[in-house]
């Protein structure tokens, strides 16, 4: 399906251990809007959804609705950090349009 970089997985695991409420994974999804027609959603989540896929990922469990896995297939998730900010980056091979900040694309 998807996959996180290490970059990622520390970061990740970072902003888990850092939440006031108790959290037991991230949810990663697709939802429309964005420049190019869909965009990334992240959320941490205290539990998974019954009609998730749910990925064990270092130490925390990542969470996909069914809706949004058929466009994370092949997804890979890194974490940036430089002079320019911080933030995820997301590679999707599927994407036949992506916008310049890498958080919208579209496909087909």
């Amino acid at each position: 399906m998807l996959t996180l970089t290490e970059n990622a997985q520390k970061a990740v695991s970072r902003f888990i251990s850092g939440a006031e409420e108790p959290v037991t994974g991230l949810r990663i999804g697709v939802a429309g809007g964005g420049c190019s027609g869909f965009q990334y959603t992240m959320a941490l989540e205290k539990d998974a959804e019954d009609d998730d896929t749910i990925l064990d990922v270092a130490d925390f469990k990542v969470y996909v609705d069914p809706d949004s896995a058929p466009l994370l297939e092949g997804v890979s998730v890194d974490f940036l950090d430089g002079l320019e900010g911080s933030g995820f980056k997301f590679e999707n091979p599927n994407a036949t349009n992506s916008c310049a900040c890498g958080s919208s694309f579209s496909c087909g």
